[in-house]
């Protein structure tokens, strides 16, 4: 079943099955199991994240990590930030208190003895502490990766305040999201005025934008 599954595979289609509440993926050459939780959204897989682990290794000359210093915003079952380890990347995945132990096990059990670098697992809150907990003389990254982290919540201002916290010049912020709200759009206009943007690629059956974003000089 999987080997017929890679082979139906295209540009924007992962392989996927189903077992025993586990999904599994097939991203840079290796099959990957997330194990997913329904107690919160952060443990769910959203379309975001596969968009934009597909895009990542079709443009993988693009966009190379390896040997790249990673930070995923939001990174609920760790699946992108898997993807980008098993790329070569060293990436601190973070996420809120509550996600982190089962990030912290779709990361160990995807990625041991698999990768460059050993992936950590990071709490972080949007805007909240930045500057003490990940202050910009010690914490600096080639990339942010953020998917699917807008959707209907309270917390889109401290969100936009957390990427601009990171991404500094020399950064590249990678974000992909389905359009789900109004308020997505509203955020997408305020994320615009915040940084140099690229719309990267549309998707239009999944309803998903992938943007690039860099500091404002």
């Amino acid at each position: 079943m999987a080997g017929e599954a890679l082979n139906r595979r295209n540009s924007w289609e992962p392989s996927v099955f189903y077992s025993l509440g586990l999904e599994t993926f097939c991203f840079a050459g290796h099959e990957i199991s997330i194990r997913e939780s329904l107690d919160t959204y952060g443990a769910l897989i959203w379309p975001g994240a596969v968009t934009l682990c597909n895009y990542l290794e079709k443009e993988r000359e693009q966009f190379n990590m390896l040997d790249k210093a990673v930070l995923e915003i939001g990174a609920g079952t760790g699946l992108l930030s898997i993807v980008a380890s098993l790329m070569g990347a060293w990436v601190t995945a973070t996420d809120l208190p509550e996600i982190l132990n089962n990030l912290n096990f779709n990361l160990s059990r995807n990625t041991r003895g698999r990768c460059r670098y050993t992936p950590q697992v990071a709490q972080l809150t949007w805007g909240e502490d930045l500057a003490r907990n990940f202050p910009s003389s010690i914490y600096n990254y080639d990339y942010i990766l953020c998917a699917d982290v807008v959707y209907h919540h309270d917390c889109l201002d401290d969100l936009l305040i957390t990427m601009k916290h990171f991404c500094r010049p020399g950064t590249t912020l990678l974000w992909a999201n389905k359009i789900r709200f109004q308020s997505d759009l509203r955020f997408i206009d305020k994320f615009k005025a915040t940084f140099n943007t690229t719309l990267l690629a549309e998707i239009p059956e999944e309803e998903v934008r992938i943007y690039q974003a860099t500091a404002l000089q």
